[in-house]
C-alpha cells in the first residue's frame, strides 16, 4: 500500500467515509481538505452501473460549465476556407489543414482540444491512431466534429469539458478550481450531474449512478448523497 503523506493523512481526519455528504458540504470540505501548494482542480467521479464493453451503453459526451474550468483550452481546428476565417474569429489557437497534421505526426502537441469539419475527418484519420490513445479525437457526440466551428471553439474557450466512461464504468470531469467560490463550484456540479444523468443509456439496467464523488487534486474524496441533488 502507498504511503500516505503528513498532510494528506491529516486532512482525513476531518472526513467521514461513512457519510454522505451533501453537494454543498462536499464543496466546501474539499476545498478545506486541499493538499497542494497550488490551486489544486476539483474534481467530480461518477461510477455508473454500466457495462462499458456493450455499444449500446456507452456514455460519452460534453458539457459547458456555467462558470469555466479555470484553466484556458488551447484550441485546434482543421478546416478549409472560410471555416478556417470564422474559426481564427472565434479565438482558435491553430487553424490549418494537411500542414499540422505533418507536425503531430512529428510529435507537436501544443494544444488540448481539436475540432475538425467532417470534411475534414478523412485526412484527421490519417493520425486517429496517434490522436485516439491520447483522447484528442475529434468526435460528433462531444460537438468536435462540426461545421459549426465558431460555435465549438467558443463554447470549448468559455468552459466546455468532455466526459467519458472509462472501462470501470467511472467518468471524471472537472469542476473548477480551490480558489473559485462555492458557489460557482456548485453549480458547475449541477451542470455535469444534469448531464450525466440525460446521458443515462436506454439498455442500462438497474442502479445507474451507483456513487459519485467530489476530490480535490491528491485530497481525499467525498461522497455525495445523490438523493439531495436537485437540477434547476
Amino acid at each position: 500500500m502507498a504511503k500516505r503523506g503528513k498532510k494528506f493523512t491529516e486532512a482525513m481526519k476531518l472526513v467521514d467515509n461513512s457519510k454522505l455528504y451533501d453537494v454543498k458540504e462536499a464543496i466546501e470540505l474539499a476545498k478545506k481538505t486541499s493538499t497542494t501548494n497550488f490551486d489544486a482542480t476539483v474534481e467530480v467521479a461518477f461510477r455508473l452501473g454500466i457495462d462499458v464493453k456493450k455499444n449500446d451503453e456507452q456514455v460519452r459526451g460534453a458539457v459547458v460549465l456555467p462558470n469555466g474550468t479555470g484553466k484556458t483550452q488551447r484550441v485546434l481546428v482543421f478546416a478549409k476556407g472560410e471555416k478556417l476565417k470564422e474559426a481564427e474569429a472565434a479565438g482558435a489557437d491553430y487553424v490549418g489543414d494537411a500542414d499540422f497534421i505533418n507536425k503531430i505526426q512529428q510529435g507537436w502537441f501544443e494544444f488540448d482540444v481539436i475540432v475538425a469539419t467532417p470534411d475534414m475527418m478523412g485526412e484527421v484519420g490519417k493520425i486517429g491512431r496517434i490522436l485516439g490513445p491520447k483522447g484528442l479525437m475529434p468526435n460528433p457526440r462531444t460537438g468536435t466534429v462540426t461545421f459549426d466551428v465558431a460555435k465549438a471553439v467558443e463554447e470549448i474557450k468559455a468552459g466546455k469539458v468532455e466526459y467519458r466512461a472509462d472501462k470501470a464504468g467511472i467518468v471524471h470531469a472537472p469542476i473548477g478550481k480551490v480558489s473559485f467560490e462555492d458557489e460557482k463550484l456548485e453549480e458547475n456540479f449541477l451542470a455535469v450531474f444534469d448531464a450525466i444523468e440525460k446521458a443515462r443509456p436506454a439498455a442500462a439496467k438497474g442502479t445507474y449512478m451507483r456513487s459519485v464523488h467530489v476530490t480535490t487534486t491528491m485530497g481525499p474524496a467525498l461522497k455525495i448523497d445523490t438523493s439531495g441533488v436537485t437540477v434547476k
